[in-house]
């Protein structure tokens, strides 16, 4: 396929991250019914969460390919399959544990649908579509499971003394820690069982293109 189409189509993902976390900025900002008092702590908190960390990784790595397409140093080989597997647990466990919980409207609802649901399709089929191939491999894929790893640590570490925390499934308060933990466990080994997969299905895809 020529890189044009995969330049545009990585290009527009980029944007839809970009106007999707900058909506979601403003809104928190001026929900003033949220666990923060003031509009810059809830500005700032919204970097708190798994799913703008999730969309900032995948704007940073399509914007690279839209530069250039066929990028392949180790580092960048680890980001972007961090930004494939995160992104779409991101668009997984909103739709099928968290959409219920929230009644949107207006931006809340536009910004709210390009983070969970635009950007991850995106992502997904880009990837599918355009690769680059032959980027992932057994050692990639443990590597992956770094920026989640510390993201979970982070926001433990954070609510200790915040006493505030993004999602339901790792609210200390509510679950204690070892119920906590133990959800933190099988979101690992999601994350590692999709990025093993990922793995697998890209090298499928790279012999049926050679």
């Amino acid at each position: 396929m020529p890189a044009k189409w995969s330049r545009l189509w990585f290009g527009v993902t980029a944007l839809c991250v970009a106007a999707g976390i900058a909506i979601s900025i403003v809104t928190a900002a001026h929900n003033s019914t949220g666990h923060f008092h003031t509009p810059v702590e809830r500005a700032f908190n919204t970097f708190a969460f798994f799913t703008v960390d999730s969309n900032l990784i995948v704007g940073a790595t399509v914007l690279f390919l839209a530069l250039k397409p066929d990028r392949s140093s180790p580092v960048f080989a680890t980001l972007r399959l961090i930004g494939v597997v995160a992104i779409t647990v991101t668009g997984l466990v909103y739709h099928i544990a968290l959409a219920s919980l929230f009644d949107l409207q207006g931006w809340d609802q536009l910004g709210n649908q390009l983070v969970h649901t635009v950007v991850p399709v995106l992502a997904l089929v880009g990837w599918l579509m355009f690769g680059p191939r032959g980027l992932t491999s057994a050692r990639i894929a443990v590597w992956s499971l770094v920026f989640p790893v510390c993201w979970l640590g982070f926001t433990l570490i954070r609510g200790s003394f915040v006493h505030w925390y993004p999602y339901p499934f790792i609210d200390v308060t509510k679950l204690g820690y070892g119920g906590t933990l133990l959800n933190c466990l099988w979101v690992s080994l999601l994350l590692l069982g999709l990025a093993a997969g990922a793995t697998k299905v890209d090298r499928v895809l790279a012999r049926s293109h050679q």
